[in-house]
């Protein structure tokens, strides 16, 4: 009937999928860390959701050198806050996986050891 309101109850609930969290924490990690390394990959992130709370791994390619555990604690701040703010879900856990770490030093020179 028109002009009745109906109960938070009754209306029922919206589902965010695990996909979407995992785009959300992906742009927030890449807001976190400024730039993706010339020849890095953007960061990509897997999720598990499981009533309201959502668990996330991601993974990144940092510069080198850089202050690795720094930049890590900034992906997890930025991820559980963005998380939050946009899809309205606690985060449990965020675990940051650096893939590779890309030195300018030895960029173009193939594969070697840097002293």
């Amino acid at each position: 009937m028109p002009g009745q309101t109906v109960g938070a109850a009754e209306r029922g609930a919206t589902r965010i999928t695990d996909r979407v969290v995992a785009k959300i924490a992906s742009q927030a990690a890449h807001e976190a860390l400024g730039t993706v390394p010339r020849d890095g990959s953007a960061p990509h992130a897997t999720v598990a959701v499981h009533q309201g709370t959502a668990r996330v791994r991601i993974s990144v390619d940092l510069e080198y050198p850089c202050d690795i555990g720094g930049r890590c604690a900034e992906v997890r701040r930025q991820v559980t806050q963005r998380v939050k703010a946009l899809a309205g879900m606690a985060v449990r856990e965020v675990v940051v996986q650096v893939e590779r770490l890309h030195s300018a030093r030895t960029r173009g020179e193939g594969q070697g050891r840097t002293r």
